[in-house]
């Protein structure tokens, strides 16, 4: 709105009274001036001025109808006055009257065809009506009256910004800041455009200049934070959701992110809280619900997850993502069915929904339908939770068609150490194709697979590849295969360790006198489902039998652990001298029988042939299937599979037991 300007009154005190209303209303000191303004009124009720400004106080205390009373008392003792008439239209675009105020803004135009107020007041009106390039030329029209005129730079860049024009809008926003150094949305619009471009430095840049002309901005603030978490500096973020927080602490969107951005860091309890504190101020935030979820399930608090994506679900039934983890805590309580069902439905509703597509490949393989499970889990590399993203090849991907006769094939490792050693198996059955079989391997594993039979060549990760005709990741090779859980290429043994050293581990154990255990008791941290599947040292110890040599097998020692292992010495431990996987698999040769959670260890001791007892949590990975104390891809592997109580004391009860009856 323009400023007030005085006007003459038919009385010396009455002209007086009002200029002391004007002063006050310039300092902002509205109900004071409210106040005189009345005062004006009783003395001259013809008091155009008087009436229109006490409609400007009306508007700026977000009174809009009052203000367009106000201002339309004015404008029947004055109808064409320009400045009446602008600040009408502006009433009307707050009230959502636009076609009526961009007529108003029109009129007032017309009796002053030089008002840049006008011109930048009517684009703002165009805008709300999405008449994009209309609100434009307006904005320009008011730059051209008014060359020196931040807002009309600032509102044709927000004009910009919405059509997506964005190194307009920023262009439009640097004119804005350059001629009013202080103007903090400018400055947060500046970020939230430069963020759209993936300028995140610059952004968080503008941010912080605009909090800095505004510290009270909550909104900005949060879109500092977002930019930040943006860039994984998740720390940061977090201090800056709470600084928008304490600005306005019903800010749900707010404690969304900051749930995130702790579950993300794994600090569960506290983003379980930042998720509840987001229901508590939007009931239907139906992200939160969801993620909610998604923490009450790593805990195996089944029943509450299940009801948050219900919750969720009743919010807003088109919401896939909430099916679809749904359909992993049914999958976790082993309700196959139930949990395809609820994959289908967020497939139903997202086609290309590439993480309910994985899922449901899991599901079909974990309870052991190979045939429809395979083609889904190529999926895999197209999941948003994905660690392994599809890989850009030159060749093409090879997935069991055409004839591999004379060709080179690239095999490569995708995920972790485990499931390289399970599924390098199938390099001998394309060798047996007529393939010239290459193999990219983690560094870990070039040593011990250096004379792995049907492979032709090893190259290290991050090494350039060879000339090769096709490539396949591991894990597709099932696929390509038509692996059922019928034809499963299962060797008793097709991994060998090396002499040279089982010698040298053999001398450094010793003369053997009676059962020699190996054992591992926990994987990598990295693991989602390590909180399920590892275990504590003290936990496992506690419940094997005395009497056996027990020789860990762990190459890292978890702090928990540490203690327990000094006050265990009868434990031989030799993580610091696994220089890697060769030594370990001479070791687990050295044994009577290996004892290991899922990790790479059980993977390596059976692929070596070697006896291999595995710990497995209620909810294992895909691979162990389900219910069975077997292993259709190890025959030399035994499992032991917690119950529905989903506790290791009867698993390792169980485990007691057996190794007693060894002797």
């Amino acid at each position: 709105m323009p400023k007030p300007r005085p006007k003459p009154s038919t009385s010396p005190q009455t002209q007086a009274r009002f200029a002391q209303a004007l002063g006050l209303h310039q300092q902002g000191r509205l109900r004071e001036a409210k106040v005189l303004y009345a005062e004006v009124l009783r003395a001259n009720p013809r008091n155009a001025e008087a009436l229109q400004l006490l409609g400007v106080i009306a508007y700026q205390s977000n009174l809009h109808q009052e203000a367009l009373d106000l201002i339309d008392q004015a404008l029947v003792i004055q109808p064409d006055n320009a400045y009446f008439l602008s600040n009408r239209g502006n009433a009307l675009k707050e009230l959502g009257r636009l076609e009526d105020a961009v007529a108003s803004f029109d009129k007032s135009i017309r009796l002053r065809p030089d008002y840049a107020d006008a011109y930048c007041n009517r684009g703002i009106a165009l805008h709300a009506m999405q008449a994009y390039e209309q609100a434009m030329q307006s904005h320009d029209r008011a730059i051209e009256l008014k060359p020196d005129f931040p807002a009309a730079y600032y509102n044709r860049g927000v004009a910009l910004q919405d059509m997506g024009n964005l190194e307009a809008a920023v262009a439009s926003y640097d004119k804005a800041v350059a001629q009013n150094p202080g103007f903090a949305q400018a400055y947060a619009n500046r970020g939230l455009v430069l963020k759209q471009l993936g300028q995140l430095e610059a952004a968080m840049l503008s941010f912080e200049a605009a909090i800095k002309h505004d510290p009270q901005d909550a909104k900005t603030c949060y879109h500092w934070a977002l930019a930040l978490h943006e860039m994984k500096q998740l720390d940061v973020a977090i201090a800056l959701y709470d600084r928008a927080i304490g600005i306005q602490a019903d800010f749900a969107q707010a404690h969304y992110s900051r749930g995130l951005a702790l579950q993300q860091m794994a600090q569960l309890d506290e983003a379980l809280a930042s998720y509840d504190q987001a229901i508590r101020f939007k009931p239907d935030y139906v992200d939160a619900h969801s993620n909610r979820g998604t923490i009450l399930q790593h805990y195996q608090q089944w029943g509450a997850a299940m009801a948050s994506y219900d919750q969720a679900i009743a919010l807003d039934p088109t919401y896939a993502k909430a099916h679809n983890n749904r359909g992993n805590t049914l999958q976790e309580r082993h309700q196959i069915d139930a949990a395809l069902a609820s994959y289908d439905q967020a497939i139903a509703l997202e086609p290309d929904y590439a993480d309910a597509y994985w899922n449901k490949g899991i599901a079909l393989l974990l309870g052991g339908d190979f045939a429809r499970g395979w083609p889904l889990y190529e999926w895999r590399h197209k999941a948003l939770e994905s660690t392994h993203p599809q890989r850009q090849f030159d060749q093409p991907l090879w997935l069991g068609q055409g004839s591999l006769q004379g060709k080179t094939l690239l095999l490569h490792s995708e995920q972790g150490l485990g499931d390289t050693l399970q599924f390098i198996r199938y390099a001998p059955l394309l060798a047996a194709q007529g393939a010239r079989v290459v193999v990219e391997l983690p560094r870990a594993l070039m040593v011990l697979l250096a004379d792995m039979q049907g492979v032709s060549q090893f190259i290290e990760q991050g090494q350039a590849l060879p000339a090769y005709d096709y490539h396949c990741p591991l894990l597709s090779l099932p696929l390509a295969f038509g692996t059922t859980l019928d034809n499963i290429p299962a060797p008793a043994a097709y991994v060998r360790s090396l002499p040279s050293k089982r010698a040298h581990w053999a001398a450094t154990l010793g003369a053997k006198a009676g059962l020699r255990i190996g054992i591992a008791w926990s994987g990598s941290t990295g693991h989602k489902n390590d909180h399920n599947r590892s275990i504590t040292l003290a936990e496992l110890l506690q419940h094997l039998p005395t009497g056996p040599q027990y020789i860990s097998l762990q190459k890292e020692l978890r702090e928990v652990d540490q203690a327990t292992l000094r006050a265990n010495p009868q434990l031989r431990h030799f993580g610091p001298d696994l220089a890697d996987f060769t030594d370990t698999a001479a070791l687990c040769d050295l044994m009577d029988l290996v004892i290991s959670v899922d990790t790479s260890v059980a993977h390596l001791s059976a692929a070596l042939g070697q006896t291999t007892w595995v710990l497995l949590p209620y909810s294992p990975d895909w691979r162990w299937l389900l219910e069975r104390s077997d292993s259709p891809w190890y025959p030399s592997a035994r499992l032991y599979r917690q119950d529905r109580s989903m506790r290791w004391a009867g698993v390792l009860q169980r485990l007691r037991d057996d190794v007693l009856k060894l002797g």
